[in-house]
């Protein structure tokens, strides 16, 4: 009796998933950077693990001949969340400022992608192995931020978690080092 309910109770247990948020148009950067803070201040790293705004890198002609390389947002309008969906992280996601509503759900269980979605995703945003981002980064590095509140600042790594996807980032904010956690998808190294 006691093996069946423990087999019960496991089967309860939410799985962990990616979520695609729909938010208003040119809203994404501030979505992600809301949530984020969300998530820090509520203690919730436990059941949002990360959000990412899909983006790839494109080489553009300048007028004056010259070749850079920009990075544009693969679906505007949409920023993927991995987590653990109950009515808590249900309700965080849902009401932070800038979010209009999570995509494929009815109004109380919003629908997870599918893996080969997330892996397709991730590959055309140069992550290898779909899920786990390719890991350039060491210690000490000095890196640039490419989005969120604090980007084009220029920031020391003081910590990597890799499996979670951040960086601990350092980043001289008023003459004082502020600590940034932010996605390995959004530094950059320095030249």
């Amino acid at each position: 009796m006691v093996e069946a309910q423990e087999e019960k109770n496991e089967l309860q247990l939410p799985k962990k998933g990616w979520y695609v948020i729909h938010t208003y148009s040119g809203y994404e950067n501030k979505v992600s950077a809301n949530l984020e803070r969300k998530i820090h201040s509520l203690g919730m790293e436990d059941k949002i693990f990360r959000v990412i705004i899909p983006m790839e890198n494109e080489v553009e002609i300048t007028k004056d001949g010259q070749k850079r390389t920009v990075a544009r947002k693969v679906f505007p309008g949409y920023v993927l969340v991995e987590m653990v969906v109950d009515d808590r992280t249900w309700y965080v996601v849902r009401n932070t400022p800038g979010v209009t509503g999570f995509v494929g759900s009815d109004n109380k269980q919003p629908v997870p992608l599918s893996e080969e979605e997330v892996e397709r995703i991730m590959r055309s945003m140069g992550v290898e192995g779909g899920l786990h981002p390719k890991i350039d980064f060491q210690l000490q590095q000095a890196v640039r931020l490419k989005s969120g509140p604090m980007a084009e600042q220029i920031g020391i790594i003081a910590e990597i978690n890799e499996e979670r996807g951040k960086l601990k980032v350092l980043v001289d904010m008023f003459g004082r080092e502020t600590p940034v956690e932010i996605d390995f998808t959004q530094v950059e190294e320095i030249d």
